[in-house]
């Protein structure tokens, strides 16, 4: 299965998939009543795939376009369906939740707009960083009963504030780039 010249088929782009599929069994394993710990096992088994399909994509020229939009899509269903299944335990504030919904609805309007511009807006350093601070926060609410602060909260806002951070972030290079298509003579800068 080709892809404008691009080879779909890859480890990259499987471990995407595998991503996508470990949500929902992610979702059996934490609300099933068990222990929580089989559920931060497959938690972080698809962030450690995330980190795995991104080294493999660059360093063997497998990046797709699919994987461009898909893998950070994965990332997000996944983090988004740890922080509501810890909500619902009780673990992480609706708040945290509500801000990282509404900075991903807004992160997919602006992506589906620079779509129309023909311009595939990837991950940035300042985003993946952010993704990692979250991701740590996670992980550490899985320990919530072991803290004697809430640290695994004080981590979690740190890293909504980081998402905040990207979002202008990349709202202003998206920006940029819709100006470089309407005046020919604009700095040519990527996204």
């Amino acid at each position: 299965m080709q892809q404008g010249g691009q080879r779909f088929w890859n480890v990259p782009n499987a471990l995407t998939l595998l991503r996508l599929l470990l949500i929902p069994v992610y979702w059996v394993l934490m609300m099933s009543g068990h222990d929580e710990v089989w559920a931060l096992v497959v938690f972080v088994a698809a962030s450690l795939t995330d980190l795995l399909d991104g080294y493999i994509a660059r360093t063997y020229n497998q990046v797709t376009d699919w994987g461009k939009l898909f893998d950070p899509l994965a990332d997000k269903l996944m983090v988004i369906s740890v922080m509501l299944s810890l909500v619902i335990k009780g673990a992480v504030p609706v708040v945290i939740l509500v801000i990282l919904l509404l900075k991903e609805v807004l992160m997919i309007i602006g992506g589906a707009l620079m779509l129309h511009y023909k311009v595939v807006v990837y991950a940035k350093p300042i985003g993946k960083v952010a993704q990692f601070v979250v991701v740590i926060g996670l992980i550490l609410c899985f320990f919530r009963a072991r803290f004697a602060a809430t640290i695994h909260l004080y981590v979690l806002w740190v890293g909504i504030g980081l998402t905040l951070i990207a979002l202008v972030f990349y709202a202003f290079n998206c920006l940029a780039a819709i100006r470089r298509q309407r005046t020919p003579n604009y700095p040519n800068q990527e996204v």
